[in-house]
């Protein structure tokens, strides 16, 4: 009779299974025979019998490795040390063969060969390794030019899609931008000094396929400032068939440019009478909906950069929190000094006014996006009002009231300064 009967129905399923791939461990770690055991008796009890050991780590880091000891040591002596390391990833996860393969060498010398790639946060995850092997195995990773990642309270590893490497619509360069970031931030990457985790995560347009706008704290969205590049002669290619809407991946074969597309524009900001498409950008919010369906004939505009974008998170009373825009333009050039200076800004708040275990976001909802605002030393946007006059986040003092009696006019210019 086999050992782990219920791990063992997970294997009898159409998809692949990790339970395959760690009984194939097994045959050469033996630590990985007493994972499924434990993993067995856990399915059976319905509890975990991972337990919390206290701190521990490599000298002078304070993150990148997340204790794991079990509460059955004397029965599954294998996994009695099973600690996590994350290793930071590369930028766009571009990795050479032989990368990968020198990955694999120092894990299996050192560890349990059971890796993730990659974690939800981005790193590389090496799953179970003994506290006497985390020094030797930390060391012969930087050696040989890699890092550990982010854990607890710090600055997460960032991570960003594969930006101009691959994507004809990116509007910066977002391997840079995250590697230079990288660099700058290493201190709040493997020391924690804040009140929580906080994450950065780069797309490069609007599709964001990294999720950013709900899975990391600053959301740096690419976007462009002036008007879509328009091609009416693809347009009526697309129209008549020619060309297949998505590149031949949409639900249909043949495009209707009014049903499909200007029919579902969020904004109703385009129009089409059978020739020409027009499209009115000052009222586009750029959804990409219609560059996607229509890539060959629309392209984003030319004077291009990043949306910043602040407090996305999901706790688990008040439920899932999208990032609120903050910036709604800024210039992504080399050496990202803006950037870098309004990311001090915000952490500087954060760290000051934050409670334990509090993401920045919560503290904005707490505070108030006003007394954010002021701290980050920027402007209201009207992106940041989803309801005309019903937005909870502004409020008006008796300061406001003095002042427009005094003459001040508050109204949007140009730059989005207020007078």
């Amino acid at each position: 009779m086999s050992k782990t009967p219920l791990l063992d129905q997970l294997e009898s399923g159409p998809w692949p299974s990790f339970v395959t791939d760690l009984k194939r461990i097994a045959a050469k770690k033996p630590q990985v025979l007493d994972l499924l055991g434990q993993l067995e008796r856990s399915y059976q009890e319905k509890i975990t019998h991972w337990k919390h050991g206290g701190i521990v780590g490599v000298l002078g880091y304070g993150s990148g490795i997340i204790g794991r000891y079990s509460d059955l040591p004397d029965e599954f002596p294998g996994v009695e040390h099973f600690h996590t390391m994350r290793i930071n990833q590369p930028s766009g996860w571009f990795y050479t063969t032989a990368a990968l393969r020198q990955l694999c060498d120092i894990w299996d010398k050192h560890g349990s060969s059971v890796m993730n790639l990659h974690g939800a946060t981005g790193d590389v995850i090496f799953l179970g390794c003994r506290t006497e092997n985390l020094e030797p195995c930390f060391a012969e990773l930087t050696a040989a030019g890699w890092d550990l990642g982010g854990s607890g309270s710090t600055f997460r590893s960032p991570s960003c899609c594969v930006g101009p490497a691959r994507c004809e619509w990116s509007c910066y360069d977002t391997m840079e931008a995250c590697y230079e970031i990288t660099q700058e931030m290493q201190f709040d990457l493997h020391r924690p000094s804040y009140p929580y985790k906080y994450k950065i995560k780069f797309s490069g347009c609007p599709n964001d396929c990294v999720a950013a706008v709900a899975r990391a704290d600053l959301s740096v969205i690419g976007v462009w400032k002036d008007d879509i590049r328009v091609d009416q002669s693809a347009v009526q290619a697309y129209a008549g068939g020619e060309l297949k809407p998505k590149g031949g991946g949409a639900h249909v074969d043949k495009l209707d440019v009014q049903a499909d597309v200007v029919g579902l524009c969020p904004t109703y900001c385009m129009s089409y009478d059978g020739k020409t498409l027009k499209i009115d950008d000052r009222n586009c919010n750029h959804c990409m909906h219609c560059i996607n369906m229509m890539p060959q004939a629309l392209r984003p505009g030319t004077e291009t950069g990043a949306a910043i974008l602040l407090g996305s998170h999901a706790p688990i009373l008040e439920g899932a929190q999208l990032s609120w825009v903050i910036q709604p333009f800024m210039v992504m050039e080399s050496p990202y000094d803006e950037f870098k200076e309004l990311n001090s800004r915000i952490t500087e708040w954060w760290a000051e006014h934050g409670k334990n275990r509090e993401r920045v976001g919560e503290l904005i909802l707490r505070l108030g996006m006003r007394e954010f605002l002021e701290a980050a030393e920027l402007p209201p946007a009207p992106q940041q009002v989803r309801i005309p006059r019903a937005n909870p986040f502004f409020f008006w003092n008796q300061s406001d009231f003095d002042a427009e009696a005094k003459g001040r006019k508050y109204y949007q210019t140009e730059g989005f300064d207020v007078e």
